[in-house]
């Protein structure tokens, strides 16, 4: 992870308060409930864990999901969206493995969110630029399926190590009507269990390095160079 990846992480936070308001809680029953799922998915930390409000925005995840979608993140504008990545990022086309499902599962979301929310002005605004700009999002838009994804399969072909093949599982969250928490998992003892464990490394060294070029940086300013 780059320290271009790890500044991109911070709107994250204030987009999961803002997400879905509540009517009922206070400011500081929000704060607490965006701090506590942070916590949460930070500690599992051996599963990449990715949480996303109904119109595919991204609101927070854990460094191993940060690292599993690392190039829906790359030169994107705040907040990341996976519809917009899917339709509007050629590199999509690469990342996942059946681009075309996975196309048409984002249709199904948003449309599902489209009928739940039919006035969220966010929403319209985001079919509206996809339906501009894609032609195959305006016929996929145009065929009225609406699908529920609770439980799946997500092939990826990662930039780092190779292909993926992954189970999600999709949980409401209790506390943020709107907000849902994807946990991915592969078969243990499989080729994509190795990946991810490879993956996990590979945030681990990175962090090291990070952490030295801090350390040396700090060493420099107290010796004035």
């Amino acid at each position: 992870m780059t320290q271009k990846d790890r500044t991109s992480t911070t709107w994250c936070a204030p987009q999961m308060k803002a997400a879905c308001p509540r009517r009922s809680l206070s400011s500081r029953g929000n704060e607490l409930s965006a701090r506590a799922c942070k916590q949460t998915i930070d500690a599992m930390s051996t599963v990449p864990v990715y949480v996303q409000n109904g119109r595919l925005d991204c609101v927070t995840m854990n460094k191993l999901g940060r690292a599993l979608f690392s190039e829906m993140f790359r030169d994107t504008r705040p907040p990341a969206n996976a519809a917009r990545f899917t339709f509007l990022d050629p590199r999509s086309q690469d990342f996942y493995v059946d681009w075309e499902a996975n196309a048409r599962q984002i249709v199904a979301v948003l449309r599902r969110e489209s009928g739940r929310n039919p006035y969220d002005r966010n929403t319209s605004d985001l079919v509206g630029e996809l339906s501009t700009r894609s032609e195959l999002f305006a016929k996929l838009w145009s065929s009225h399926d609406v699908r529920e994804h609770r439980v799946g399969t997500k092939s990826v072909h990662h930039p780092v190590v190779g292909r993926l093949d992954l189970t999600f599982e999709a949980m409401e969250l209790a506390g943020d009507a709107g907000l849902y928490m994807l946990v991915f998992s592969a078969v243990p003892g499989s080729p994509s269990a190795d990946g991810l464990a490879l993956l996990s490394s590979w945030i681990a060294t990175d962090d090291e390095q990070v952490t030295d070029m801090s350390r040396a940086e700090t060493r420099d300013s107290a010796d004035g160079k």
